[in-house]
């Protein structure tokens, strides 16, 4: 499924690991260059609690990025009762409302104070993962694929409700098509992917929930699975998202944060997601984003992938595309790449 005419440096941002493929014309997969390293957010957090150990102020500078981790540093950062400070657009990362930020006890300016440290914002790391790859003798590549998880643009509004309206437009409009989640370039309203664009112009960028779905498909047995119909479920560190598939084309989709799941739920999930019964809002009433069903999909065949996949749902199929299932976001940013660039 995937057999690219170019070098491909395909990065799949979590809330916890990055993860990331360098892929050369005629090398097997299963013998390139493969790294997982600690998410943006992650890094971004540890630099941030290192200035509250020192009791510095902090100034977030950059690009909007991807919360989580970072997040939690910085209020426990004004919690210790040392200052925030933040340009316009790493203010975004907080939250989109800038008044929002503001009421946290961040204040928005241009330059820092003297005595702050200067924290980067990106979800796109290039001048670290070249250093990384040059000190191995390893060309970085011309061509980037990124996927990030986007609420989109959403200042007075639950992001979870935004998030989903945009999944289902996409579906509605794509006929529900596997690739339907996914455009090239993103949205403009899908303000973090744009945000890496700005970094990165030529990159393909999308969403992690879909790209690791769409490699699961890389591996052999779960390709079987779904001519008769599947269900894939990637449960990542952040959030889990379920697919029932036959062919090419999505029945049903639901999405959840991974935290607010056990197996038994999940389960539940599951079977309602195939017969038809499970709801938008009873997913959105507990804490996660949303359901959407075109139609059931009665099926016995269950695949996960993500980095939460034993715990959630241990007796399903344990999807390994070429051998490694926490690259699965990458193959299918590789498998995009030739659908959307060299198709």
């Amino acid at each position: 499924m995937i057999d690219l005419k170019t070098s491909l440096l395909a990065i799949d941002v979590g809330r916890g690991t990055q993860d990331i493929l360098v892929y050369e014309p005629g090398q097997s997969i299963e013998n390139s260059i493969k790294l997982v390293l600690p998410s943006p957010t992650v890094v971004t957090a540890e630099k941030i609690r290192q200035a509250t150990r020192a009791g510095l102020p902090v100034f977030l500078d950059g690009h909007l990025m991807g919360g989580g981790a970072n997040t939690g540093a910085i209020r426990e950062h004004l919690a210790a009762g040392l200052p925030v400070y933040a340009t316009e657009e790493a203010a975004l990362t907080l939250h989109d409302d800038p008044e929002r930020v503001r009421a946290l006890g961040v204040e928005i300016r241009a330059d820092p104070p003297g005595d702050a440290v200067r924290v980067r914002t990106t979800d796109y790391m290039e001048q670290e993962l070249r250093q990384a790859l040059s000190l191995f003798g390893v060309d970085y590549p011309g061509n980037v694929a990124v996927a990030v998880q986007d609420h989109g643009y959403s200042p007075h509004r639950s992001n979870r409700i935004h998030r989903f309206e945009l999944m289902r437009e996409r579906l509605d409009a794509g006929d529900w098509d596997l690739l339907s989640l996914v455009t090239d370039p993103p949205l403009a309203d899908m303000t973090r992917m744009q945000a890496v664009r700005s970094q990165a112009p030529d990159a393909l960028v999308t969403d992690t929930g879909p790209v690791a779905l769409i490699g699961t498909l890389c591996d052999p047995r779960v390709r079987q699975m779904a001519k008769d119909g599947v269900t894939l479920v990637n449960a990542g560190n952040g959030h889990t998202l379920c697919f029932t598939l036959k062919g090419r084309e999505i029945h049903g989709l639901f999405e959840h944060h991974t935290g607010a799941l056990d197996p038994a739920k999940l389960h539940d999930y599951i079977r309602r997601l195939a017969d038809g019964t499970l709801t938008s809002e009873e997913v959105f009433d507990d804490n996660g984003h949303g359901a959407a069903i075109r139609r059931p999909l009665k099926t016995g065949a269950v695949v996960v992938t993500g980095p939460n996949r034993l715990r959630l749902l241990p007796e399903a199929y344990q999807a390994a595309p070429f051998g490694d299932m926490m690259l699965s976001g990458c193959f299918g940013l590789a498998y995009l790449w030739k659908a959307f660039r060299e198709g």
